[in-house]
Formats: C-alpha cells, sequence, structure tokens
C-alpha cells in the first residue's frame, strides 16, 4: 500500500488484506536501517485476526520516498500523519529499537491519537559507541557487522530459524546492506541523541507492553524494566534466550503476547 505522507511517497505492508480504518488499526514501526520486513509474520498473523495493519518503511527506508528523518521527536509526528493519510483517528503501535523510541514518543506527543503500545527492544537511552557511530555515518560496511552481530542473542549466530534455510544473521546483513547511503548513520545519531525517554514513559496514558529479550546486549532487559516502571499501566514480558532482534528470533512468542495484549487493549 502507498500512501503520500508530509508530501512524500511512503510504502506500508498490509499483511495480505486491504487496509480498513473501520477495523483497529496497528502500526508496526522498525528499528535502525532496517524496513517493514522484519515484521513479516506479525503483520501478517494480525491482518488475518481481525486488524487493518500498516507494516511501515520509514523515509528514505525500503520502499519509502524521501530522506531519513534526523530526530525521534520528528519522526513520532511523523507516524501521526502516516495515520491521518490512512484515514485511521486512533491506532495501536508496535516498534522495535528506534521504532520503539518512535512509538514512545509519540504515544507521549499524540495521546488521543494510541489506543495501546508494544515496545520491543527498548531502554530510556540508546547511546551508540562514538566508533560506530562514525563508521555508521561514513558508510563503513563494519557498522552493519556490528550492528548485526551485537544484535542477536545466541540462537540468532547459529540457526534455529523457523522458517527453513533462513538464517538470521546473514538475512539481517542483507537487509542493511540493501539500505540507502547515509539511512543507518541518521538512524544511529537519533537514537544517541534521544534523551527524553523517561518523561515520554511518564506521558503514556494507553497500556504499554514492554516485549523484551532475556540476552539482549543493545536494550538490556534490565533497562526496559527500568522503563516500564515509569509507564502508569504496563506489562512486561521478557523472552528466554532471545536478544535485541525480538520478533525475528522469537516470531511465534511475539505474535501471540502481541495478540493478547492488543486483544485485551
Amino acid at each position: 500500500m502507498e500512501l503520500t505522507v508530509q508530501g512524500q511517497t511512503v510504502y506500508a505492508h498490509t499483511g495480505g488484506q486491504p487496509f480498513d480504518p473501520a477495523k483497529p488499526s496497528v502500526v508496526l514501526i522498525h528499528g535502525a536501517g532496517m524496513d517493514h520486513t522484519v515484521w513479516s509474520l506479525q503483520t501478517r498473523y494480525l491482518a488475518h485476526h481481525g486488524r487493518s495493519v500498516l507494516a511501515v518503511d520509514l523515509p528514505g527506508h525500503g520502499r519509502s520516498d524521501g530522506a531519513p528523518l534526523a530526530g525521534i521527536e520528528a519522526l513520532a509526528d511523523w507516524v501521526r500523519d502516516l495515520a491521518d493519510a490512512a484515514g485511521a483517528p486512533r491506532a495501536a503501535l508496535v516498534g522495535h529499537s528506534m521504532g520503539a523510541l518512535v512509538a514512545l514518543e509519540a504515544a507521549a506527543r499524540h495521546s488521543d491519537r494510541v489506543e495501546a503500545l508494544a515496545l520491543l527492544g527498548i531502554a530510556e537511552r540508546m547511546p551508540v559507541h562514538p566508533d560506530l557511530l562514525a563508521a555508521a555515518i561514513g558508510d563503513d560496511p563494519q557498522a552493519i557487522e556490528l550492528v548485526t552481530g551485537w544484535g542477536f542473542g545466541p540462537r540468532g549466530h547459529v540457526g534455529g530459524n523457523t522458517a527453513p534455510g533462513l538464517a538470521l544473521v546473514p538475512t539481517s546483513r542483507r537487509l542493511m546492506r540493501q539500505a540507502k547511503p547515509g539511512v543507518l548513520g541518521v538512524d544511529l545519531a537519533a537514537c544517541n541523541a534521544y534523551t527524553r525517554g523517561a518523561d515520554a514513559a511518564a506521558a503514556v496514558t494507553c497500556p504499554a507492553l514492554f516485549l523484551l529479550g532475556a540476552l539482549d546486549r543493545m536494550t538490556p532487559a534490565k533497562a526496559g524494566r527500568a522503563l516500564a516502571a515509569r509507564v502508569k499501566d504496563s506489562e512486561v514480558v521478557v523472552l528466554p534466550g532471545v536478544g535485541h532482534m525480538v520478533m525475528v528470533e522469537a516470531p511465534d512468542a511475539t505474535v501471540d503476547t502481541l495478540a493478547a495484549h492488543l486483544n485485551t487493549h
């Protein structure tokens, strides 16, 4: 599905079902250097179980036009405009990593538009090591190796994907290599600069699920729990044996947990 948001053509995957604003809407927001494909299983499941889904490619990512936006706050306002373009007055937001910060900030800034949150791989602060940030800004291929290497738990490095023949780390590496020049650097800089996590969490008025990986080395589960404690109505689920890439390392558990949260709220 293509939409026009802030004057640019944007792509969002709808899970094989037409987007119907009359149904409960869900927007899924990917992390740094990625696109909508990281949500493949979740998108399809939700779309075939009573929800209208937009698994979006953020500006400059995947099949969306434009340049990547340089700040979490700007992306949060962009998500509101995306919902407007789709004709969805209210939606649940599901975000991973950078996308989780975007969803959190959007819920804080536009509380009347967000009915539920699900945040995967999140912490109050997401500082990026200066060497990694410099490598990403300079389009050094080593930046992708570092992100994929640290992003997956042990399962991602030795196999075990539920889809036969699909290896997690090589697939993630290939996805990030397809990104436009400069995208990963802009995204990581946005994460590094964002300091409003605690304030945004305190301002959230909707129910929020924190879905965390027990072996996450980028945003440790301890940090996710601490942020969840700042949200008035929060639930924490920690998946054992899972790293930062929660939805691709444990796709079935992610679907089950998301569906239960969204059906409850």
